[in-house]
C-alpha cells in the first residue's frame, strides 16, 4: 500500500477506537447515569445516527467541492468541538445536542476517508477499501475493550479519553493529509470508458445495489440487540455472548489473508464476492434460528463474520467504479449512509417483531429479506451491461 493510504488506515482506526470508547456505553450512560428510560436511551441514539447519515450525505459532496482533507478536517473539528465540550458538560439535555453533532461530524468523516481511499490508490481497487475496513474493526474492538476498563473507574475518564483520541485523529489528518494528493485519478473505471453510459443510470445501479446492502445490515444489527436479547433468554452469560464480538473483530484481522486466496481463487469478481457473502449471512441465521447453546452461535457469528467481510469491502469499491468522475465523494456518502440507514431501522424493526410475535418470525423475515438482497445484488448491473453491449442508450 502506498504511504498516503496508511496514513489514512491509522487515522481511520484512531477515529473509530476514539468513537468506539463512547457508543457501546451510551445506553447504561444515558440509562443509569442520567436516570433515563430505555425508550429515551433509544430515542437519542436514533437521532444520533440521523445525524450521522446526513453527515454521510454532507461528507460525500464536499469530497467533492473542496477535496478530501478539508472534509475530514471539517468533520473532526466539528466532532473534537463537541467531545471536548462533554468532558465539561454531559448532562440532560446537553447530552442529546452534543451526541448529535457527534454523529454529524463522524459522519462527514467516512465517506471522505472511503473516497479518499479509491482516489490515493485508484489501482488498488478492493484491497484500499478493505483496509479502512480492517482498520475500522481493529478500532471497534479496542475502544470497546479499553472503554469497559476505563468506565469501570469513572465514566468522565470516558469522555477525556474520547476527546485526546479525537486530537490525536486532528493532528494526524492535519499533518498527515494535507500533503496527499487528492486529486482525483487520472484513471477512469470500465464503465466511464465505455460510451452510451450515462450517469443516471449508474446513480440507478448504485441505488439498487445499496438496497441489498440496507437489508443485509439490518439483518446484521440484530446481533448486537434482539439477538443479544434472545442470548439472554437462553441462560447464556454476558460474558459469553460478548466473546462472540471478539470473534468476530480477530477474524476480520487474523484471516484476511485467507479471504485473499478465497477472493483471488473462487470469489473472482465483486458481485460474486457479494452474492457468497449473502448466502453466508443466510446460514448464519438459519444456525442461528436453531441454536440453543452457546455453541451454536459461535458457529453462527463465525459464518456471519466471513460473510461480512465480503460484502462490507465490496460495496464501496464498486460503488467508486460506478461514480463518475468528480462524484466519488457523493458516491461514497451515499453508501455510507445506506448502511447507517439499516443501523437505524434494524434494532426498531427487530425489536417490534420479537416483543409482539416471536424470535423465529424474526429470523424468518431477516432470512426473506436478504434473500431479496440477493436479487437486488444480481440485477444492479443489468442495464450497465446491456448499454454497453449495444453501444447505445436504452429509453429510460
Amino acid at each position: 500500500m502506498p504511504r498516503s493510504l496508511w496514513l489514512l488506515v491509522i487515522g481511520m482506526m484512531i477515529n473509530v477506537t476514539g468513537s468506539s470508547f463512547l457508543w457501546p456505553l451510551n445506553t447504561i450512560y444515558i440509562h443509569e447515569h442520567l436516570g433515563k428510560s430505555l425508550t429515551v436511551a433509544g430515542v437519542v441514539l436514533m437521532l444520533n445516527a440521523a445525524a450521522s447519515v446526513i453527515g454521510n450525505l454532507v461528507g460525500g459532496v464536499l469530497f467533492d467541492k473542496i477535496g478530501g482533507f478539508k472534509s475530514i478536517l471539517l468533520g473532526i473539528v466539528i466532532t473534537l468541538v463537541a467531545v471536548i465540550t462533554l468532558v465539561f458538560f454531559h448532562g440532560w439535555p446537553v447530552y442529546i445536542y452534543l451526541l448529535i453533532l457527534i454523529g454529524l461530524g463522524s459522519g462527514i468523516v467516512f465517506p471522505a476517508t472511503y473516497a479518499f481511499a479509491g482516489t490515493v490508490w485508484p489501482e488498488g481497487g478492493r484491497k484500499a477499501f478493505n483496509a479502512i475496513y480492517v482498520a475500522q474493526n481493529v478500532g471497534v474492538a479496542a475502544g470497546a475493550s479499553l472503554g469497559g476498563l476505563v468506565a469501570s473507574f469513572s465514566f468522565h475518564y470516558i469522555f477525556i479519553a474520547n476527546a485526546a483520541l479525537y486530537a490525536v485523529f486532528f493532528l494526524i489528518a492535519y499533518f498527515g493529509y494535507r500533503n496527499i494528493d487528492a486529486k482525483q485519478a487520472s484513471q477512469t473505471s470500465i464503465l466511464e470508458q465505455k460510451p452510451g453510459v450515462k450517469n443516471s443510470q449508474k446513480f440507478t445501479a448504485l441505488v439498487i445495489l445499496c438496497v441489498g446492502y440496507l437489508l443485509c445490515w439490518v439483518g446484521y444489527v440484530q446481533w448486537p440487540s434482539t439477538i443479544s436479547s434472545h442470548t439472554q433468554s437462553l441462560n447464556i452469560p454476558l460474558n459469553q455472548y460478548s466473546l462472540l464480538w471478539t470473534v468476530n473483530g480477530a477474524l476480520i484481522v487474523c484471516a484476511q489473508p485467507i479471504l485473499s486466496q478465497f477472493v483471488k481463487h473462487v470469489a473472482k469478481t465483486l458481485k460474486q464476492q457479494m452474492i457468497i457473502g449473502f448466502f453466508l449471512f443466510i446460514a448464519s441465521f438459519v444456525v442461528a434460528l436453531y441454536a440453543e447453546q452457546f455453541t451454536g452461535f459461535l458457529i453462527a457469528m463465525v459464518i456471519l463474520t466471513i460473510g461480512e467481510m465480503l460484502v462490507w469491502p465490496a460495496v464501496p469499491t464498486i460503488a467508486d467504479d460506478l461514480a463518475p468522475k468528480g462524484r466519488q465523494g457523493f458516491y461514497q456518502g451515499f453508501v455510507n449512509s445506506t448502511a447507517t440507514g439499516g443501523k437505524m431501522i434494524g434494532p426498531l424493526l427487530g425489536g417490534m417483531i420479537a416483543d409482539y410475535y416471536n424470535m423465529n418470525l424474526l429470523f424468518m423475515i431477516i432470512i426473506s429479506l436478504l434473500i431479496f438482497g440477493i436479487f437486488t445484488t444480481l440485477i444492479y448491473d443489468k442495464r450497465l451491461k446491456a448499454t454497453i453491449e449495444l453501444g447505445t442508450v436504452p429509453n429510460q
